[in-house]
């Protein structure tokens, strides 16, 4: 009965310890993703927004047609981005569509502009999203600093 109780309270310590280490390292890798994240990200990310994508073909391949909103009170110069566009569907670790860049020489304050870029994917056309409302797009501004 004794070595029962032995057992029984080091399996219990060695579940808490289990417990504590794992937390202790996913907080940590997160604080670094999100300092990573923080350090790398243009200060003028949040004042720039994609929306409206619409996956066309064309001759040349897939091109993409968007709209850049400045939501800045300033106007932007010489603005440039890379961003990555993800299927919105029922899995939470989906593979991006495609990406593509864009660059800007000027946008005024609260101004947006409609562009066309070219669609850099390995997708075929039949797999691409049929709905403009199931892509969301993720912007990583690159210039101006």
């Amino acid at each position: 009965m004794g070595l029962l109780a032995f057992v029984g309270v080091l399996a219990l310590f060695a579940a808490a310890y289990f417990v504590m280490n794992t937390r202790s390292s996913s907080s940590s890798s997160a604080a670094k993703d999100a300092a990573a994240k923080t350090q790398t990200t243009n200060p003028l990310a949040k004042y720039i927004e994609v929306v409206g994508v619409r996956l066309m073909s064309a001759k040349s391949g897939q091109e993409v047609r968007f709209l850049v909103v400045n939501h800045a009170a300033a106007e932007l110069t010489d603005l440039s981005a890379n961003v990555t566009l993800y299927a919105n569907t029922q899995r939470s670790e989906e593979d991006p569509v495609g990406t593509f860049t864009f660059h800007l020489p000027s946008i005024g304050a609260n101004e947006s502009k409609e562009m066309t870029a070219p669609l850099k994917t390995d997708k075929a056309p039949y797999d691409m999203p049929d709905d403009w409302r199931n892509i969301s797009a993720d912007v990583q501004v690159q210039g101006p600093e």
